[in-house]
C-alpha cells in the first residue's frame, strides 16, 4: 500500500514539475504576432478576461501560467487600462510588466500654428480618439473651459500627446496653460518702449507676424514694420486681418470693397491693432513681436516666393507693388490669354 502511495506520489511530483517547466517556457514563448499589434484593457475588465482574450485570438498559447505569476505576484492588482502595443518579441510575461508599468500607448494630435480657432476645433473634432465632449456653439467654449475672454489665439500649437479616451478639453486645457507660460517668460524679456498695452496685445501683434509670413528670417522685420506704424500712428493695413473679419465671406480674393468695409478687424479702417489675435500663435510669432527689427521700413509687399519686398517711402513701395504684383499679374493674363503656337 505505500509502496503504491510512493508511486502516486512520485508520478505526481514529476507531473508538476513537468508542469511548471512547461508553465515556465511558456510564460517566455514569443507572442504569435508577424507585426505590433495594439490591445485594449478595458478599465474595470477582469485581467484573466484581457489574458484569455489573446489566448483565443492565438497571440498567447496559453494564458493559464501568466495569471498564476499575475496573481501570486500581485501584479493582477496593479494592471493599468488602456491601449498597449503588443510586439511580435514580447512574451506573455512581458505583456503583463507592460500592463503594470502603465506604458500605453500614446496618441497624438498637432495643433498648426496660423490656424484659427475653427479650424483648430475641426481639426481635434477629427481626431478619432479622443471624447468629443466641446461645445458645438463657439461661444460657448471658453465658459466651458473655465476660461474668459475671447478663444482665437489662446492656445499654443504643438504636439500633444495623450492616452485613448483623453476628453478633447484637456488638450485645449493643457494648450491654454502652455501658451500662457510661453507668452508669460517672453514677455518678461521683451525690448523696452514697445507700443503695448500688456502681453495680450503682443499676442495679437505676433498673430498678424505669424499670418503674414512663412519665412522664418522675415518675422522680426514684418513685426518692425507694424511696430513703426503703431508709433507713428499710422493703419496696419494687413490683409491676413482683413480676410479674418470677413470670416466664411472669404472667397480666396480680397476685392476692393472688402477694404473700404468697416469691421473690426479691418486695419485698412481702423487704427492700431484689431480686438482679438487672428490665429494660434507659435514661439517664433511671439518673439518677433516682442523683438522687432530696428530700421525705417515701413511697407512690404509679397514677391510670389513666399519672402517680401520692404521698402522706407511710399514711392519706394508703389513701384514695388507694380514690380511684383500688377505686372505679375498683366504677365500672367497676357500668358493665358495667348493662343498655343501650332
Amino acid at each position: 500500500m505505500n509502496k503504491r502511495y510512493s508511486v502516486v506520489g512520485l508520478m505526481l511530483a514529476i507531473w508538476i514539475i513537468a508542469f511548471g517547466i512547461y508553465g515556465v517556457t511558456q510564460l517566455h514563448v514569443s507572442l504569435n504576432l508577424e507585426e505590433p499589434v495594439v490591445v485594449s484593457y478595458e478599465r474595470g475588465r477582469p485581467l484573466s478576461s484581457f489574458f484569455t482574450g489573446l489566448d483565443d485570438r492565438g497571440i498567447i498559447a496559453d494564458s493559464r501560467f501568466v495569471m498564476i505569476v499575475a496573481k501570486l505576484s500581485g501584479k493582477a492588482r496593479r494592471a493599468k487600462a488602456g491601449d498597449y502595443e503588443l510586439l511580435p518579441e514580447m512574451s506573455s510575461l512581458d505583456v503583463l510588466n507592460l500592463l503594470v508599468k502603465g506604458k500605453t500607448v500614446k496618441y497624438k494630435i498637432t495643433l498648426v500654428e496660423g490656424h484659427n480657432i475653427k479650424e483648430t476645433l475641426s481639426r481635434i473634432a477629427s481626431h478619432e480618439q479622443l471624447i468629443q465632449d466641446l461645445p458645438s456653439d463657439i461661444n460657448e467654449l471658453m465658459p466651458f473651459l473655465g476660461l474668459t475672454g475671447h478663444p482665437e489665439g489662446r492656445f499654443f500649437p504643438d504636439t500633444y500627446l495623450f492616452d485613448r479616451n483623453t476628453r478633447a478639453s484637456e488638450i485645449l486645457v493643457r494648450s491654454q496653460v502652455r501658451l500662457e507660460k510661453v507668452l508669460a517668460e517672453q514677455w518678461q524679456k521683451k525690448e523696452e518702449g514697445l507700443p503695448y498695452k500688456n502681453s495680450y496685445e503682443a499676442l495679437i501683434m505676433a498673430s498678424i507676424v505669424e499670418k503674414e509670413t512663412a519665412a522664418p528670417e522675415e518675422r522680426e522685420m514684418i513685426a518692425g514694420v507694424f511696430v513703426r506704424r503703431l508709433e507713428k500712428r499710422m493703419r496696419l493695413e494687413t490683409d491676413p486681418t482683413v480676410i479674418y473679419g470677413l470670416g466664411d465671406r472669404y472667397k480666396g480674393n480680397i476685392r476692393r470693397k472688402h477694404l473700404r468695409e468697416k469691421t473690426a478687424y479691418n486695419t485698412y479702417r481702423i487704427k492700431g491693432l484689431p480686438p482679438t489675435p487672428i490665429a494660434l500663435v507659435g514661439k517664433e510669432a511671439i518673439y518677433a513681436a516682442l523683438h522687432p527689427a530696428e530700421g525705417e521700413e515701413l511697407f512690404f509687399v509679397a514677391k510670389g516666393d513666399g519672402r517680401h519686398y520692404f521698402s522706407s517711402t511710399l514711392a519706394e513701395h508703389n513701384k514695388a507693388v507694380r514690380e511684383y504684383q500688377i505686372n505679375k499679374r498683366k504677365k500672367s493674363s497676357e500668358y493665358r490669354s495667348t493662343p498655343d503656337k501650332k
